[in-house]
């Protein structure tokens, strides 16, 4: 399952993230991966997650952070929740293609049984019409 939170910049969308990291941690009989662009979050998400940082692995664009999650979900078979904070600093192309790469998270997370949230930096309005089921605003 692919969720999406979304929000206007400094609208709280990271320290939801946070929140919901810990949380998972606490629940989750296998791992918790929280990918970020820098490293921004290490002192505010728990020890048990493992965090990744997309600069060190050269990671921009849709079709590379699919590919990574990809394999991370076939490196580890107990990740049960993946965070990914700043998807469109990660994938610069912004709300353009974010529709066909949240369809094949999809279908990756389905296959793997890990649940995927995303946070982008958008509105509902500025989404479009097929990602608005799977959003939740701040």
């Amino acid at each position: 399952m692919v969720t999406l939170i979304i929000g206007k910049k400094g609208s709280g969308k990271t320290k939801k993230l946070i929140a919901l990291a810990n949380e998972a941690v606490a629940k989750s009989s296998g791992n918790v991966v929280v990918i970020e662009k820098g490293n921004g979050l290490t002192y505010d998400v728990t020890h048990k997650a493992r965090l990744v940082d997309t600069d060190v692995y050269g990671i921009k664009g849709y079709d590379m952070l699919l590919g990574f999650i990809s394999g991370i979900c076939a490196g580890n078979y107990d990740v049960t929740d993946i965070f990914v904070d700043s998807t469109f600093k990660i994938a610069p192309a912004g709300v353009e293609g974010i529709e066909d790469f949240v369809t094949k998270l999809n279908a990756l997370a389905e296959e793997s049984g890990a649940k995927i949230t995303l946070l982008v930096s958008s509105d509902e309005a500025g989404l479009p019409e097929g990602l608005k089921a799977v959003c939740e605003e701040i």
